[in-house]
Order: structure tokens, then sequence, then C-alpha cells
């Protein structure tokens, strides 16, 4: 029973990784995909909104974001983006804002959370 049940975790982990993989492999420039608080923002995307959705759980810290693919914008794209995450190898921050919708933290302020970034190379 417990190789079963290790079998089913480990292919149904190997199915989300892949699904997650083939997700972003194809996703263009500024497509968007919700995931829950607790996935890493892949590589090449940003968050650019937050909040609290039953289905990635319950609570009072927002738990789900959504993200947007970065990669094949040309230079000199201009795009807004939540702090939570770093800008991917090629974007540069231009400004700093509040923005409601990127409310991360269970501790709501009004201190600057989004960054204006700009393709540079």
């Amino acid at each position: 029973m417990i190789r079963l049940r290790s079998a089913v975790l480990t292919l149904g982990c190997a199915a989300a990784a892949m699904t997650l993989t083939m997700g972003t492999a194809q996703a263009a420039p500024g497509d968007t995909s919700t995931v829950c608080s607790s996935s890493l923002t892949p590589s090449g995307f940003v968050d650019v909104q937050w909040w609290n959705s039953f289905g990635c759980g319950s609570g009072f810290t927002p738990n789900t974001k959504k993200i947007m693919q970065l990669t094949g914008y040309p230079v000199g794209t201009v795009v807004n983006a939540c702090a939570s995450t770093w800008p991917p190898d090629g974007w540069t921050i231009v400004s700093t804002f509040y923005a409601s919708g990127c409310q991360y933290s269970a501790v709501p302020s009004l201190e600057k959370n989004s960054w204006q970034l700009k393709r540079v190379s």
C-alpha cells in the first residue's frame, strides 16, 4: 500500500512538473497564467496580480497570483509588475509605485509594491 502511494505521488508530481514546464515553454510574450502562491514564478515570468482564492487554500494571506510571460518582448517594451519577484534578465526597474492588486502580504500597507519594468537587452 505504501509503495502504491509513493508511486502515485511520484507520478502526480512528475505530471504536474511536466505540465508547468510545457505550459511555460509554449507561452508567448504577454501570456498570463493563474497559479497558487506556493508555486515559484518561472524564469521569464513576473507576478502581475495577487488575491485570495479558496482553490489555493484558506486564510488571510493572498494565496493566488497571476503571472505574465516577458520572454520575447522587443527591447524598449515597458510593463508593470508586482515587486514580489525580481525582474528577468534583460529587464530593468524604471520606477516603483503602489498598486492594490499587488498586495502579496497578510499585512497590507500603502508602501510601493510594484515596478514599471523596461526591456533593455
